[in-house]
């Protein structure tokens, strides 16, 4: 229905010009004569040409079908609602149905997704998959070598095709999972050829990748945040406004919402689609050290040395701040699901929290500690989360991956099993789909050389994934 009442026969002359047909009312004059023409025509002087008068073409436009006009109607917010929760369960029922060996659909297994979904909405979703997996072969465990320095960041893209990798030597790698193997390469280059290089020239700290594969974020020592095509490894764009190291990247889900965390303890937010800045977040006391971010418009940080994990919810303009039990700093965090978060400290305590409590729900203490070695050793240096499941892992550099299961609420986390790797763990993720688990290991922390494992290898490794039959 239109918002606008066209009083003049020249407006709904117009509107017919268009192409948008409407029913109007009828008007007295213009009676049809025998032969179909109007009486109200007009013969021009010296020529066989008719032109139309008034009358003539709003009677043609009151001659429009009844139906024709009813097509053009505006569809209600009811009737919308309704068609659009019809195409969802159809959907459903297709994947269902392709599912079962038998076309028979299982209604039970579509309401089984529906309350997946409202949960998921909700961010309460807690899948009971982590006592299905079982402990790793030496042949599920493959290491492939490309960077010259320790890694120290990677990101998984949605598909679960490809790792991206960056490392200390400023460089980021593109792999193919499948075939094990580097597919593209933006080498790092020296300090002082910014203007000439098209890559990083400082330790890339921070990797992230849109849910639709479309843009690639690094982020380095040099306050700098780079744009990539992820196929090409082409450079779109370039943001600054840090005055620090940018130390984590995530993009919002299903958007081109990018949130940067940085060592000067500030979070910025960039719109990718018209690839400006947003608006910057205050509340840390010290460097951010990590970030991590949903569907929902909110980030995540962990605020290294002023011990507090803090949610950002971007509408509100509004925190939530979490205060850590102890005097160690926390360098790692992730979600679970938008309702629980796991993080990781320096004193190798892994906690898992809720939004609705201020304290942690569980720690692990002393979660990476090895017999024999100095407590900075057993630093909690990466954690990851299989979104919206009862698994999470968390590496260090005390040899082990540990992956772990939540309890109901996420009340309790118990130890499954570990997967030897040598070296730091300097960024752990799991693949979308749960088939496996990638690390970014090196000889050296990501974000100094306090320390050097000599018998570590700077590697990407991928941990297959293996569940009981």
């Amino acid at each position: 229905m239109s918002f606008f009442i066209r009083n003049s026969a020249k407006a709904k002359i117009s509107s017919t010009k268009v192409g948008q047909k409407r029913k109007t009312p009828g008007k007295p004059g213009g009676k049809k004569t025998t032969n179909g023409r109007l009486a109200g025509k007009r013969r021009m002087k010296g020529g066989n040409e008719e032109i139309a008068s008034d009358e003539e073409i709003l009677s043609d436009v009151e001659d429009v079908p009844e139906e024709e006009a009813s097509e053009d109607e505006e569809e209600t917010a009811q009737e919308k609602r309704l068609r659009l929760t019809k195409q969802y369960l159809a959907q459903l029922e297709e994947e269902e149905a392709e599912k079962r060996v038998t076309d028979e659909i299982d209604r039970d297994a579509i309401s089984h997704r529906l309350q997946e979904d409202l949960l998921e909405q909700k961010g309460k979703l807690q899948r009971k998959v982590a006592a299905q997996y079982i402990p790793p072969t030496p042949a599920d465990i493959q290491v492939l070598r490309g960077h010259q320095l320790p890694l120290t960041c990677l990101v998984v893209s949605s598909d679960s095709k490809h790792v991206y990798t960056g490392a200390k030597d400023c460089s980021i790698i593109k792999w193919n999972i499948a075939e094990g193997k580097k597919e593209k390469v933006v080498a790092g280059g020296r300090k002082g050829t910014e203007d000439k290089h098209q890559g990083h020239t400082a330790h890339v700290l921070c990797l992230a990748i849109s849910s639709d594969n479309k843009f690639l974020a690094s982020g380095c020592r040099n306050k700098i945040i780079h744009i990539w095509d992820p196929v090409s490894l082409t450079r779109l764009h370039t943001f600054t406004g840090h005055r620090d190291a940018v130390a984590g990247l995530a993009f919002r889900k299903g958007t081109h919402t990018l949130f940067s965390g940085s060592h000067d303890k500030t979070v910025k937010v960039w719109s990718l689609d018209e690839m400006a800045y947003v608006e910057t977040l205050f509340g840390h006391e010290d460097s951010i050290m990590a970030l991590d971010s949903l569907a929902r418009e909110r980030a995540v940080t962990a605020g290294g040395r002023d011990r507090t994990v803090r949610v950002w919810k971007i509408p509100e303009e509004s925190q939530l701040v979490f205060h850590g039990e102890n005097r160690g700093s926390i360098d790692c965090v992730a979600f679970i699901n938008e309702q629980h978060i796991v993080s990781g400290d320096d004193n190798g305590n892994v906690c898992v929290w809720g939004l609705m409590k201020k304290k942690p729900l569980v720690s692990v203490r002393g979660a990476h500690h090895a017999e024999g070695s100095e407590q900075q050793e057993c630093w909690v240096s990466a954690v990851a989360a299989l979104t919206n499941s009862d698994l999470i892992a968390s590496g260090s550099s005390d040899g082990h991956i540990r992956l772990w299961q939540c309890g109901d609420s996420f009340k309790t986390v118990q130890p499954l099993f570990s997967v030897p790797v040598v070296g730091f763990v300097n960024g752990l993720k799991f693949s979308s789909d749960g088939n496996f688990l990638v690390a970014a290991v090196g000889q050296e922390h990501r974000l100094g050389r306090w320390w050097r494992l000599k018998p570590a290898r700077n590697s990407l490794v991928i941990i297959r994934l293996r569940k009981t039959s």
